[in-house]
């Protein structure tokens, strides 16, 4: 069953729908952003989660920041996972005391060859929690959320050898063809469940069912 994960949650209300229609993730960012969300409204909105009977794990996404500040935010924030989506190596995320989803970015060009190693480099570097591998669309000095696709054909090369998350210009008109196509161990998706820069209710429902609908 594809794992998904919807980010940029800045709102319970939003937060709440994700879980309702079955999200196993939510991502909240403390990047800057458009949908950056400061550690008290965090707060608020993992309080009400994890007060549900069945949940989304909480991830909380941070750009090239102290470790020390990394782990202090998810501990007051309580987070279950810590998403680093910046340019953090290996040897930072030894000292990150929580789960990770580490992002690699894809630029135009880049080689599976090149990705795979970046991620068995991971895997190999004993960190202290469990890891998990996101890609997404490299797009300028962008960190994501870019709304931009990059190419489907390395991340079906990548997602046969290893368990990623794929993001990057997702939505329910596209996301079908993606699990059919690279059959990836989870997708994520900000852009492609919001209407004007703000999520939305309806397309987060649609962007899940149309996942679950597949996989029926």
């Amino acid at each position: 069953m594809t794992k998904i994960k919807i980010c940029g949650i800045t709102q319970i209300e939003h937060a709440l729908v994700c879980a309702k229609a079955g999200a196993d993730f939510i991502g909240l960012v403390f990047a800057p952003s458009k949908r950056q969300i400061d550690k008290e409204k965090a707060l608020q909105i993992t309080s009400v989660i994890r007060a549900l009977a069945k949940r989304p794990l909480i991830a909380g996404v941070f750009v090239n920041l102290p470790a020390s500040e990394v782990n202090e935010t998810a501990k007051h924030c309580r987070l279950d996972y810590v998403q680093l989506s910046g340019n953090e190596d290996w040897y930072y995320c030894k000292d990150i005391d929580f789960p990770i989803i580490k992002v690699i970015h894809i630029p135009d060009g880049h080689m599976t060859s090149q990705v795979i190693d970046e991620i068995e480099a991971g895997y190999k570097a004993k960190l202290k929690h469990k890891l998990l591998c996101l890609l997404d669309t490299k797009t300028g000095n962008n960190f994501g959320g870019t709304g931009k696709v990059f190419d489907w054909s390395l991340a079906k090369e990548v997602a046969s050898k290893c368990h990623v998350i794929i993001a990057g210009g997702l939505s329910a008109d596209n996301v079908g063809q993606l699990i059919k196509s690279a059959r990836p161990w989870g997708v994520d998706v900000s852009t492609g469940v919001e209407t004007d820069g703000i999520k939305d209710i309806e397309k987060i429902r649609s962007f899940i069912n149309t996942i679950r609908r597949i996989q029926e």
